[in-house]
């Protein structure tokens, strides 16, 4: 079939370049790296109050109800997994793209190519993260030290970047260091 029949298939693939350069815009990943394990545990404390606040609860249920209330103990592990994926598919989902503890941190999560995360992104995102760690062991987070956009591994896999929000950048930008 030559290249110029009307009837051979020829999809267009809209590959899209790197949105953030960190050539062009150092300010954008000056300081990601300490700032983003900062993050990660403040949501980490986020994440675990409430399934420690059911875990007590669960506990002092059982003793009121001479044990039976500890057959409720099957549903934390389910729980917790269902309300760390809503956690962070509805905040990187949000408008500031951002868990809470990144926000505080003044990051944001990007696609690649710029775009704002999505519900199902941010979900995935810890579902990767949480795999890679478990199978691959922490070491895997070594990896940000030989990109230039100091990327993770489940990063890399899915297209996202972390970044400063616009504000801190700004900030950086012009020279001053935030407090």
């Amino acid at each position: 079939m030559p290249a110029s029949d009307p009837n051979r298939f020829n999809p267009a693939i809209d590959v899209k370049p790197h949105a953030y350069d960190p050539v062009s815009n150092p300010e954008r990943f000056e300081g990601v790296l300490p700032r983003r394990v900062v993050a990660f545990l403040i949501d980490l404390v986020i994440i675990a109050v409430p399934v420690a606040s059911a875990a007590l609860f669960v506990l002092i249920f059982g003793f009121f109800t001479f044990g039976l209330g500890w057959l409720l103990f099957w549903l934390l592990y389910p729980g917790a997994v269902i309300w760390t994926l809503l956690y962070y598919g509805f905040t990187l989902g949000s408008p500031a793209s951002a868990t809470i503890g990144m926000r505080v941190m003044d990051l944001e999560m990007r696609t690649w190519y710029g775009e704002p995360c999505y519900f199902v992104l941010g979900a995935v995102h810890a579902v990767v993260f949480y795999l890679s760690i478990s199978i691959l062991t922490p070491l895997v987070l070594l990896i940000c030290f030989f990109n230039a956009r100091r990327r993770l591994l489940h990063d890399l896999l899915l297209g996202t970047v972390v970044i400063n929000n616009e504000s801190r950048a700004l900030i950086l930008r012009q020279g001053r260091v935030p407090a």
